[in-house]
């Protein structure tokens, strides 16, 4: 088990929790409505891939590979440059600040990220399952 990935993983759920809460009854009386769609996507795949990197963690321990490995960090790297980008890109707008539109173009690389790692988790599962 990846006990580093356990804890940053339930730190993630809780403030996906904390942000979709935010969304949910503060956000939506100070910004655009298009303006909280963008950042409850960003709550929406924080929260799923929270449940990857739980899913790594403890695959880990029975498909300990290096492929595993990186998918773990390629889900908390796309949480990162994929949610992280589209909460500031909100901020932004929300400040009515001009000329921070290229914050989105973090967002493709934060997916890119996303599906990298589920790429090594499936090379993962796959080399370690070929190896029996």
């Amino acid at each position: 088990m990846h006990k580093g990935f356990l804890k940053t993983a339930a730190l993630l759920a809780a403030l996906s929790v904390a942000m979709g809460a935010f969304a949910a009854h503060g956000l939506k009386d100070l910004i655009s409505s298009k303006a909280v769609s963008i950042f409850e996507t960003g709550v929406r795949y924080q929260f799923y891939h929270v449940f990857a990197l739980f899913t790594v963690a403890i695959l880990y321990n029975h498909f300990s590979s290096k492929f595993v490995l990186w998918s773990g960090w390629m889900f908390l790297v796309g949480i990162l440059l994929f949610s992280g980008s589209l909460y500031a890109l909100t901020a932004v707008e929300g400040m009515v600040q001009p000329g921070y539109k290229w914050i989105g173009a973090v967002t493709p690389i934060g997916g890119l990220a996303f599906i990298l790692g589920w790429i090594f988790l499936f090379l993962g599962l796959f080399k370690s399952m070929a190896d029996v």
